[in-house]
C-alpha cells in the first residue's frame, strides 16, 4: 500500500439516523482516512454531486446496508494512494467514482455483459463509504479517468446523473428522430434531454417545477408542461425520473402504440392500479432501469467529452451537505447540487 502524504483523519458526513430531512439524519464527524485494500485506489475528493439516491438513503426509503454510511457516488478526485496490485492509474490521475463499485465477474449476468444485474454487485455510498468525505477508496477497475480541463463541479453530475440517464435513454427504445417524454427535470433529466435533442429527438418535458420547465425549454425541449399534463403529441418513448409512482399511468397513457416507458429511479412510490386497455394494450412496454454497467459509463463519458453538455449546477461548500440534501428534498435545486471541497 502506498499513501504518501495523506492525513490520518478527515471530515465526513454519515447517515446516523435515517429519517426525514427535518430530523437531521446526516451527521458531520471525523473519521480515519481509509486505507485502500488489494486492487483499490485511495481518491482525494475534489467534488461530489448530490443524488436523489443519497436523499433516499438519508430518509430511509433506501434501507441502509451498514450503520454510519458516508453517502455520495458522483465523485471527482485524484488518486492519492494504491493498495496492493493497483498500478494502472498513477498518483495524481484525475478520476471519477460512480455508483457501481464492484461485481463478481463470474455470474451469468456479468458474463453476458449485464453486470448491473449481478447479485453480488456493490455500490458506492451504500455498501461502502462514498464521497461526502475528504477521501474514499474504490476498486481501481471501477473508477474512470477524467479530463483535466473541465471543473470538478461540472464533471461530478456526469458520474451518475449523466450515466444513468444515458442508460435510461437506451432502455426507453427511442427510435431515430422519435418523440421522447421526460417526466421530472432534475439533475439526470436535464442531461438526458440534451443528449436526446442532440441525437435528433423531439423532447417534451413534464415537471411540477416552473423553473425546471423554463430550463427545459432553454436546453432545447419542444414543450414543457405540468407533470400530469398530456404532451402535445403521442410519445414514442418516455423516461420517468421523478420518484412518483402516480405518474406511471400518466406516462403510459401518453405513449403511442408500441411505445416504452423506462423508470429511471432506484426508489418509486406506489404505482396506482393500471387499466390494461388504457395503459398497456397496443404493445406499450413498462420497464425499470437498474444501475449501470462500466460500459455505459465509458460510452457516456466519451460522448460528454466529445460534445460537452450544459451542466446546470448549484454549488455548496462541503460543510453544507445537510442543507444541500434538504434543498433537494424541497425541490429547491435547479439542475444538480454539488459539494465542493
Amino acid at each position: 500500500m502506498t499513501l504518501g502524504g495523506s492525513p490520518a483523519e478527515m471530515d465526513a458526513w454519515i447517515v446516523s439516523r435515517p429519517g426525514p430531512m427535518a430530523t437531521r439524519p446526516l451527521e458531520r464527524v471525523r473519521l480515519p482516512v481509509p486505507e485502500p485494500g488489494p486492487g483499490e485506489v485511495l481518491v482525494e475528493v475534489e467534488a461530489c454531486a448530490v443524488c436523489r439516491t443519497d436523499l433516499h438513503l438519508a430518509e430511509g426509503d433506501l434501507p441502509p446496508r451498514r450503520p454510519g454510511t458516508v453517502p455520495g457516488h458522483e465523485v471527482v478526485g485524484r488518486v492519492a494512494g494504491h493498495g496492493q496490485g493497483a498500478s494502472r492509474l498513477p498518483r495524481g490521475t484525475r478520476v471519477g467514482v460512480a455508483w457501481l463499485r464492484s461485481t463478481c465477474g463470474r455470474c451469468r449476468h456479468c458474463l453476458r455483459g449485464a453486470e448491473n444485474l449481478c447479485p453480488s454487485s456493490t455500490y458506492t455510498g451504500w455498501d461502502a463509504d462514498g464521497g461526502y468525505a475528504g477521501y474514499l477508496t474504490a476498486p481501481e477497475d471501477y473508477v474512470h479517468p477524467l479530463p483535466q480541463g473541465p471543473s470538478a463541479e461540472k464533471l461530478a453530475p456526469l458520474l451518475c446523473a449523466g450515466i444513468i440517464g444515458y442508460r435510461a435513454l437506451l432502455r426507453s427504445d427511442l427510435p431515430p428522430d422519435g418523440r421522447l417524454g421526460v417526466y421530472g427535470f432534475g439533475a439526470s433529466a436535464h442531461l438526458t434531454a440534451q443528449l436526446a435533442v442532440a441525437q435528433g429527438a423531439t423532447v417534451h418535458v413534464m415537471t411540477r417545477s416552473a423553473r425546471a420547465r423554463e430550463l427545459a425549454l432553454r436546453l432545447g425541449a419542444a414543450s414543457a408542461a405540468e407533470a400530469a399534463q398530456a404532451p402535445p403529441e403521442p410519445l414514442d418513448a418516455a423516461i420517468l425520473f421523478a420518484p412518483a409512482g402516480e405518474l406511471v399511468p400518466v406516462a403510459l397513457e401518453a405513449l403511442d402504440r408500441g411505445g416504452t416507458l423506462a423508470v429511471a429511479g432506484i426508489h418509486l412510490s406506489d404505482i396506482p392500479v393500471l387499466d390494461y386497455r388504457r395503459h398497456l394494450f397496443q404493445e406499450r412496454t413498462l420497464r425499470s432501469v437498474t444501475a449501470n454497467t462500466r460500459a455505459d459509463a465509458r460510452a457516456y463519458l466519451e460522448l460528454a467529452a466529445g460534445h460537452p453538455p450544459e451542466v446546470t449546477t448549484v454549488a455548496y461548500p462541503f460543510e453544507a451537505a445537510d442543507r444541500a440534501l434538504a434543498d433537494l428534498a424541497a425541490d429547491r435545486v435547479e439542475g444538480a447540487a454539488v459539494l465542493l471541497r
